[in-house]
């Protein structure tokens, strides 16, 4: 069975844009849409202080959310197959269940629940970089189309499979494919300054590049993929990029990262700040190992 894409949905106008950018995308890769509803009762759970007919209340509002998500996603895009649940539980942890049977997820950059001036809620944030399906962060508004992808990529596994989903993107959209490589020299706080050949350094970041874009340019021919080696901090380069994209792909963390944080800093940093959609990646885990069965007699 293929797995669909899912898209979570509190009717805010995030999630009006999330429903719209999940439709899109899932009639590029001919996949079923999932919409979601979760119907969170946690605020409301107070032996105290009951509220009565809650449920039936948040229920029937959930039902008219999910009525005008799937109408709006039939409208959009006719040919593509759409469901639609809903799910009482915690948003975080619906969601992250939902990733686990989910080619993508999809959700919008902040919900009814979030304050005016964040630019990014709380469940976004807790459920990028912490599931294996690419999660992609879609913030109020109407797309703006300029035919450009950008990609974040440092060389470790995780900018990698960004890489991969970034070419992707590119090639079912007929996109050019902007790959961001930024790069700064090291400090040292407690030692003598070092001496650096910038001309060396940046060539060979530039190889970095060259070399993997050769690769990838075999496997998608048809992808108009330009590289962008850049000496400046990997957030700014990005932010930057983002103004004249239509998606942003990042990996969930990259060299520099923190080896227990799940999203890394730069990856953080670019889901509160880049300018339109932006796709947190994660490498594929690799199968686990066959244990051999013990011999029988």
């Amino acid at each position: 069975m293929t797995e669909p894409i899912v898209v979570a949905t509190d009717g805010s106008p995030a999630a009006t844009a999330a429903v719209e950018w999940a439709a899109d995308d899932a009639a590029r890769k001919h996949l079923p849409l999932r919409i979601v509803h979760v119907l969170d009762l946690t605020p409301y759970d107070i032996p105290r202080y009951p509220v009565s007919d809650v449920y039936d209340h948040l229920a029937g509002s959930g039902r008219e959310i999910l009525r005008q998500a799937e109408q709006a996603a039939r409208e959009r895009r006719p040919g593509t197959e759409v469901t639609t649940e809903m799910i009482e539980g915690e948003p975080v942890h619906v969601l992250r269940g939902q990733a686990e049977r989910a080619t993508e997820l999809v959700v919008g950059s902040r919900g009814l629940g979030g304050f005016t001036g964040m630019l990014l809620g709380s469940v976004s944030t807790h459920v990028a970089g912490h599931v294996d399906a690419p999660v992609v962060v879609v913030r109020p508004g109407p797309p703006a189309v300029r035919g450009e992808i950008a990609v974040g990529f440092d060389g470790s596994p995780e900018s990698e499979a960004a890489l991969a989903y970034a070419f992707e993107e590119a090639a079912l959209r007929g996109a050019r494919l902007r790959v961001v490589h930024a790069w700064q020299l090291p400090t040292y706080v407690y030692a003598p300054s070092m001496v650096y050949d910038l001309d060396e350094v940046r060539r060979a970041h530039e190889d970095l590049v060259t070399g993997t874009l050769r690769e990838w340019r075999e496997k998608h021919p048809g992808v108009d993929a330009v590289p962008a080696v850049v000496s400046v901090h990997p957030v700014t380069a990005l932010v930057e990029a983002s103004a004249e994209a239509d998606l942003v792909v990042v990996g969930s963390r990259g060299r520099g990262a923190v080896r227990s944080l799940v999203l890394g800093s730069v990856s953080r940093a670019v889901l509160h700040h880049a300018h339109g959609p932006i796709a947190v990646v994660r490498p594929k885990a690799p199968p686990a190992e066959e244990k051999p069965r013990p011999e029988t007699t």
